[in-house]
Order: C-alpha cells, then sequence, then structure tokens
C-alpha cells in the first residue's frame, strides 16, 4: 500500500486510524461539478469524460452504477483497474476484466492523480472522473459523481429517471446519512478497528442500521416509499458485498443479509433491474478484499462462498 506525498509516491500505509483504534476515513480532495451550462468550468459535453473504477469498490460501484442506468455509457468512457491493491496502490496490470487506461496511459492510477497536480500529498482513490479536455480530475467523491450523472446529461441523450427528485431531498438526506455513517462506512470501522472497543462502538450501530432498514422495508418497496432513488443504491453496493466479505473479512458477523427477509428481496428486486448484473464482478470483490489487506487476511486464502439466488 502507500500514498501519495508531494506528488512522490510512498510505500506504506498512510492511517486512517486514530489513536483509540477506530478508523476515520479522510474526506476526499477533488470535488468540481459538471454542469449543463458550463458555469462551474466543467461542461456537460458529449465524450469529454472519463470515469476511473474498481469493480472491487462500492464507493465506484456506485458511479458505475448509474452511468448505466443513465446511459451515459456510450458518451462516458471507462477504465477499470486490477483487482490487486499492493504496494503502489491501484494498477493497470493485466487481468481479466481490467479496463487499460487510453487516456491517460497510466500504469498506476497515482499517475493520473498527479498529472491532474504534480504536488498532489494523500490517498489515491477510485472512483476518479477525468476531464478529456482540461486535463485535469473533476472530483473523487462518489457521492457527488453519481449526482451529476443523474442530472446534468439529461439533455445530451441520458436515459429519463430523477434519482435525486426535489420533493424527496429531505428524506433521501436524512437516510443517506445514517446508512454511510452506520453502514457504508460503519463496515470499514469494523473491518479496520484495531482495537476491540473501536469495533464493537461500530458494529452495534450497524446492525442497530440494518435492523431499521429491514422493518421499513416491511411496509415500502424502497428506501424512501415506492421512490426509487439514490439512496437505494448508495446502500446496494454495500449489502451486495456484505455476506461475501463484510461477514467474514470484516468480522461483521452477527447476522448475514441472508437472515433479514425484507433486505434480501429487496437485493434481489435491485439486483435484476436492466443492466445492473453487469456492474458486480464478485470475483474482483472477494480477491481484492481478501488479497488486498494483508494485516487482516494475512495467509490470503479466499472462501468459496457464499452462494446465492438473486432470481
Amino acid at each position: 500500500m502507500g500514498y501519495l506525498k508531494d506528488g512522490i509516491w510512498v510505500e506504506g500505509l498512510e492511517s486512517d486510524k486514530s489513536k483509540d483504534g477506530a478508523f476515520k476515513r479522510k474526506e476526499t480532495v477533488f470535488r468540481n461539478w459538471i454542469t449543463r451550462d458550463g458555469h462551474s468550468g466543467f461542461k456537460a459535453e458529449l465524450n469529454r469524460y472519463h470515469l476511473y473504477v474498481s469493480l472491487a469498490c462500492p464507493w465506484a460501484h456506485r458511479t458505475l452504477i448509474f452511468r448505466e442506468i443513465k446511459g451515459l455509457s456510450s458518451f462516458i468512457s471507462l477504465s477499470v483497474v486490477h483487482w490487486h491493491m499492493g504496494i503502489n496502490g491501484w494498477t493497470f496490470d493485466a487481468g481479466d476484466y481490467v479496463v487499460p487506461d487510453n487516456i491517460n496511459e497510466a500504469r498506476y492510477l497515482y499517475q493520473v492523480y498527479t498529472k491532474s497536480n504534480s504536488n498532489y500529498s494523500g490517498r489515491v482513490t477510485v472512483p476518479v472522473l477525468w476531464d478529456i479536455k482540461e486535463n485535469t480530475i473533476v472530483s473523487n467523491e462518489s457521492s457527488e459523481i453519481i449526482r451529476m450523472f443523474n442530472s446534468e446529461f439529461d439533455d445530451l441523450g441520458a436515459l429519463p429517471g430523477d434519482y435525486y427528485p426535489k420533493r424527496l431531498r429531505k428524506s433521501i438526506d436524512s437516510i443517506n446519512e445514517r446508512i454511510y455513517t452506520d453502514v457504508n462506512n460503519g463496515v470499514y470501522k469494523c473491518g479496520f478497528a484495531t482495537s476491540q472497543e473501536a469495533y464493537e462502538e461500530a458494529l452495534i450501530p450497524l446492525f442497530n442500521t440494518l435492523d431499521w432498514i429491514e422493518d421499513r422495508l416491511g411496509s415500502s418497496t424502497y428506501l424512501v416509499g415506492e421512490d426509487l432513488t439514490e439512496a437505494d443504491w448508495r446502500l446496494f453496493t454495500t449489502l451486495i458485498r456484505f455476506d461475501h466479505v463484510y461477514v467474514g473479512h470484516f468480522k461483521c458477523n452477527l447476522k448475514n443479509i441472508s437472515d433479514y427477509p425484507n433486505l434480501s428481496k429487496y437485493l434481489s428486486n435491485l439486483y435484476n433491474m436492466p443492466g445492473i448484473s453487469s456492474t458486480i464482478n464478485i470475483d474482483h470483490i472477494k480477491k481484492h478484499y481478501y488479497l488486498s489487506h494483508n494485516t487482516i487476511n494475512p495467509n490470503g486464502i479466499v472462501p468459496k462462498g457464499p452462494i446465492f439466488n438473486f432470481l
């Protein structure tokens, strides 16, 4: 593992942990916006933008889903890193389902960051939304990239559908906040905790919130009633990984998602929507987590199961 310091790759792990052993996720740095009229400096245009993702990463998976459901794949190009994140971070080494960087010809993802800012310091993460015209990173914040994809390309031939409608934004934001804190990031707070206390402080809210979602889905199809929103897709990318990696690898093992009837039905419903299964690669997911986190799984054993039927 490693990180960039003043534009130079440094081997070793840049700590996201506090002194009490709790995992503290650092804020993303590139927070520009694509807009329809270009007032932001980044105008929505055909074939101007390129997306870098990992098929293993739940944050990058969000952007893949929105690229698919909004029909943007024909004019926002894509690169996919290798599942293994080693001492030089994400790479474009040859492998199944890797899509090389034909825009910047990078071997390592950190080279995309240094091309955008030669003095960049910090973590090198996916997703990355790149502006081909200006040769710079627009954003590496997944929650903002999906909102750009949701609306800013609608005049250019994007598929219909508003997953962040104004009338529901207050409810969506409230649900997003709890799910991000306790579930999306909660699994990482469990998995990367280095003290028993920090682990248990993350584990209990995680399952309290899963219980809350299970109850909520008992009376509605989606998280915000009968409207499919971004809140559902933000949750989905964690749920699809939960039983495969978070239960075992991150010790989130009070229950499996398969133990929740409503959550299981909800997960299958989302999985079977058009185009969604094509954004999921369980092999990349399992290999990345079990073989990239040597401190958690030093023997590098990848479990065979579980086996799901999403029909």
